[in-house]
């Protein structure tokens, strides 16, 4: 079982981005602890977000106050839901947080069962829990839970990570063409993209884009496709390299294919309307375009702006770490597209975007908690907009998505050094005896 942390300072957009699940039948709520109980057993985000406002008011100082914690056994685990509740229990209590607020949340809206749990780490006199040596402690949880429950353990050889898969490009560190390579190669088998934009969205996150060729070669027309390394400003950073180098995935035939595949597969795709209507809170709350993309980064969506010289926005894509699928803004919603983004962005020229009734108290209430403390501004994703990334959040791209990224997962690494640690660790000791 995997455990990935992410911490943030938006509380409401963690409850949020959960209870949509469970309003769109994709969730449930399996368990509260120290949450203000209803008549009827339901729950709204307001009446959630409740029980955590004395701890709030009384945070100190600290900035990413909230946790949203999940837990993910391997995907040929059957875990009921009593175990999922014994489960998250016990790993909130070794972690430190028994005595806090906090929810559970069953997902079911992909192909694995896992559970997500929000909750602060401040305690009720507004003091941070310690988080000392906090990845180690998480491994060491899951461990135990593994045991007692019978699950797959995640250092098992088919959880074996390559260190190297979904890490952005570095084309300083040297060795591009296998760089873009560990990352080409793997994202159709997870991520799901209709057209060259998207795709092209998508691996702008890793300092890569790729280019469509077409010529004449011996009479035949020929048609295909070159990869090209990126710099922190989303400029050309080395020479190009033709996708038949990453094998026959990588090229137009294997795209085209997937692009149709994808097309059937995100038609009705489940997680559509929560990925809607969680951006469509954010643009009803945020008034500029940073704002906007850490509201939706703290819940595992990236925004992807393209702009042309004038710097008119002509496209916005967005993509869903959770689900795995990238969206361009007009096919979600007609309200989404990038003429909606421009004309606030740049001429401040408020979007009138039609929110369902269900999402209407949603929105009003998280411009009722704006004057709440706030997350500092990050700039960790400026990089989509050509701005380059402050030196100490270089190489943080990972980290900061919680995880959420397949492979290459913070945590998931981590698992595998710590058994690897642990097998040099019996070894010494054999030797020694």
């Amino acid at each position: 079982m995997i455990a990935k942390i992410g911490r943030s300072g938006n509380l409401y957009g963690a409850l949020a981005y959960n209870q949509l699940k469970v309003e769109h039948e994709n969730g449930q709520i399996l368990f509260t602890n120290r949450i203000i109980e209803t008549t009827n057993g339901h729950y709204s985000v307001a009446q959630l977000a409740q029980s955590f406002a004395p701890y709030l008011i009384a945070n100190r100082n600290t900035e990413k106050h909230t946790l949203h914690i999940s837990l993910n056994p391997d995907p040929n685990d059957k875990v009921s839901d009593d175990k999922f509740r014994e489960m998250a229990e016990q790993y909130m209590r070794e972690m430190g947080y028994g005595e806090q607020p906090f929810v559970v949340f069953k997902h079911t809206d992909i192909g694995r069962s896992h559970i997500h749990i929000v909750s602060v780490c401040v305690d009720e006199e507004g003091k941070k829990i310690s988080d000392k040596f906090e990845k180690m402690r998480s491994m060491n949880v899951c461990r135990e839970l593994e045991r007692q429950h019978g699950l797959i353990p995640a250092t098992d050889k088919e959880h074996k990570q390559n260190e190297k898969i979904f890490r952005p490009v570095d084309y300083r560190a040297g060795d591009v063409k296998s760089q873009i390579a560990s990352v080409v190669r793997h994202l159709p088998n997870y991520y799901q993209y209709q057209t060259l934009g998207e795709y092209n969205a998508l691996l702008s996150l890793f300092n890569v884009t790729t280019e469509k060729v077409e010529g004449e070669l011996h009479g035949k027309m020929q048609r295909g496709l070159l990869y090209i390394p990126l710099n922190e400003k989303s400029e050309r950073a080395g020479h190009p390299f033709k996708a038949s180098l990453f094998g026959k995935n990588a090229g137009l035939p294997a795209l085209e294919l997937h692009f149709a595949k994808s097309k059937e597969a995100l038609k009705d795709h489940p997680t559509k309307p929560t990925i809607k209507a969680a951006i469509t809170i954010a643009l009803k709350t945020t008034s500029d375009e940073l704002s906007f993309k850490k509201q939706l980064a703290e819940q595992g969506i990236n925004v992807v702006v393209r702009r042309n010289d004038a710097g008119r926005i002509y496209g916005m894509t967005f993509i869903d770490h959770n689900s795995k699928t990238v969206w361009n803004g007009s096919r979600l919603a007609k309200e989404l597209s990038a003429n909606i983004f421009n004309d606030y962005w740049n001429n401040n020229i408020q979007p009138e975007v039609k929110e369902p009734p269900e999402l209407q108290s949603k929105i009003s209430h998280a411009k009722d908690i704006e004057d709440l403390p706030l997350e500092k501004p990050h700039h960790l994703f400026d990089f989509l907009n050509t701005e380059p990334i402050p030196e100490k959040y270089e190489g943080g791209l990972i980290e900061a998505l919680g995880g959420l990224l397949p492979e290459a997962q913070g945590e998931d690494y981590e698992e595998q050094d710590f058994a690897n640690k642990m097998k040099k660790k019996r070894k010494r000791q054999r030797g020694q005896k």
